[in-house]
């Protein structure tokens, strides 16, 4: 039996962070000021932290996939932070050592591929630019950079050579790097393994990475040697999380209700390990899929990207894909003007779903007339009737989105329909049927893919990273709409609510205790990631309803303020 990976040497070297960065050093590979070992407690990291200068990255040895990792740029910071990373980092990879380095401004995230045989030949495949994180993991990833030149991308190749050969690497792998604004470069480990945004390199290269592994293991020679290896096109990848955007990006847990992928041709890849039906729990990742797409250049790849996660449909439970299609249509992403530090920039106060342009709001009302249509005329077939007319040609009906109405008059035919909304018309092609979640087809001429699911009274509609909710009325019945009163939220402002499905780690105040805004509270964790609550005002606290050890739902109450 034969392992299909990098050899004991090279697993425990780079496995370790503290170690990796010692034999970088040594290889003559460039790597982040810092301090190179083992932290005891909070007061040797603060005084570490002082000595190099804020800001600094507290990160666990062992880390990996953003866990274990916090950014200080304040005493407090370090204090938290140290705290907070030697948890995550105990609870996930059972080994508590954490170490500080430099914190790069305005970095990207580019990493190198490697392939190596047990010949001694060594390669380097081009960069991925995982430069879109959240909380340091990464959300989308690509190849090539478009910051990376001809010269760098030789460069840093040859770095990520010199330290595989350093620990007698084998298999495929992945050395990190830290990019500055000027090009400059920094190792920041190593994974020994194959890396989840592999599919992009396999994109552009042409190679198949697995494939790759499995012959080395078995005692190959590579077969092509550096000149041999050539960059075609652009490919993009996105990670489908089952996280909340909208609720600060928190996990979200419970039963595919529905699952369909999308297929859209041999440029699209579609890599997961869920189905209908299936459980997302608490206790793991909360990766669902990862998206891939390949065109001839990143404009391309990146269109049909937003293709792609228009017709992902997913049901039960709360996923990241509007916030995915927000990226991808953001004018600085397309310029390819990144940091890792995009999102939180981008999105300071959290991903807020923006109103839908007119644009789309017409487009969306075109295709729920046509979709309402569809249904008239199978309701008609029951009763021969709805909203008390029967669905004839020239039927005009009241499109509803939010508090817009856009009077529609319909002339259908076999295919789709004829559209006229304030004087102007659009053709919709498409098939849609109730029982169908997509509607795919054809608006004024261009490909369109519209989520469609049936409300009471309406459809919500998702397509282009927007979901809406459509209904469509008689003339009368859009009248009397308007006089529906609306229901008021219940005042949950006394409560700390968890945020999130997980597990209440820690109370950090008493009953009586008078608490100040931004105090902590409470520690929950949730998918292996520690979420510290903090109050959002000046208050007393007045009873717990929820213990530490306590598995918690969304909106559970957690404390009681006076």
């Amino acid at each position: 039996i034969a392992f299909i990976g990098p050899g004991v040497k090279a697993s425990a070297a780079m496995g370790d962070k503290i170690e990796s960065k010692k034999i970088a050093d040594k290889a003559g590979v460039s790597t982040v000021p810092g301090h190179i070992g083992v932290i005891a407690d909070d007061k040797e990291a603060l005084k570490i932290a002082k000595e190099i200068g804020y800001p600094v990255m507290i990160k666990a040895s062992a880390g990996g996939g953003g866990k274990g990792m916090r950014i200080a740029r304040t005493d407090a910071e370090v204090r938290d932070g140290f705290r907070s990373a030697t948890n995550e980092a105990k609870s996930s990879f059972a080994d508590d050592r954490v170490f500080i380095e430099k914190f790069i401004e305005d970095p990207r995230h580019i990493e190198i591929q490697i392939l190596a045989d047990g010949h001694g030949n060594v390669l380097y495949l081009g960069e991925r630019e995982c430069s879109i994180q959240r909380r340091h993991q990464k959300v989308i990833e690509e190849a090539p950079s478009p910051f990376i030149d001809a010269e760098t991308r030789r460069a840093m190749g040859e770095e990520a050579v010199a330290l595989a050969k350093a620990v007698d690497y084998r298999s495929a792998g992945t050395v990190e790097f830290i990019v500055d604004k000027d090009r400059n470069f920094y190792f920041l480990e190593m994974n020994t393994r194959l890396q989840v945004e592999h599919p992009v390199t396999e994109y552009v290269t042409g190679l198949d990475l697995v494939e790759q592994m499995i012959r080395v293991a078995a005692g190959e020679k590579l077969s092509f040697g550096q000149d041999d290896v050539k960059l075609d096109g652009w490919a993009v990848e996105a990670r489908v999380y089952a996280e909340d955007p909208l609720r600060g990006f928190l996990p979200s847990i419970g039963r595919l209700v529905h699952y369909r992928e999308p297929a859209l041709g041999d440029w699209l890849r579609v890599d997961s390990g869920v189905f209908e039906g299936g459980e997302i729990s608490m206790f793991y990742d909360p990766m669902i899929a990862k998206v891939v797409t390949h065109g001839r250049d990143r404009e391309q790849a990146i269109d049909r990207m937003q293709a792609a996660l228009d017709g992902y449909y997913v049901r039960g439970v709360s996923h990241n894909m509007a916030f995915l299609a927000a990226i991808m249509a953001h004018e600085r992403f397309r310029a390819g003007r990144l940091t890792t530090n995009f999102i939180d920039e981008e999105y300071p106060d959290g991903f807020i779903a923006a109103e839908p342009d007119t644009d789309t709001v017409r487009r969306l009302a075109a295709v729920a007339a046509l979709v309402h249509w569809r249904e008239a005329v199978r309701e008609s077939h029951i009763s021969g009737q709805i909203d008390g007319h029967e669905p004839t040609v020239g039927t005009v009906w009241v499109v509803s989105i939010g508090e817009i109405e856009l009077p529609v008059r319909l002339s259908p035919d076999n295919d789709g329909a004829d559209v006229e909304i304030d004087g102007k018309t659009h053709a919709v092609r498409g098939n849609w049927s109730r029982g169908t979640p997509l509607f795919q087809g054809t608006l004024d001429g261009r490909d369109i893919v519209v989520q469609v699911d049936p409300l009471p009274v309406g459809y919500r509609l998702t397509g282009g990273g927007e979901t809406v909710e459509a209904r469509v009325l008689s003339p009368r019945a859009a009248e009397l709409a308007r006089l529906m009163p609306v229901k008021e939220a219940a005042d949950t402002s006394k409560f700390l609510l968890s945020p999130m499905p997980g597990l209440l780690v820690s109370l950090a105040v008493e009953p009586g205790q008078d608490v100040k805004a931004g105090e902590e509270l409470a520690v929950v964790e949730a998918m292996k990631m520690e979420n510290i609550l903090r109050a959002e005002r000046d208050g007393v606290v007045k009873d717990f309803h929820a213990q530490p050890g306590d598995s918690l739902m969304v909106d559970q109450p957690i404390l009681e303020f006076e």
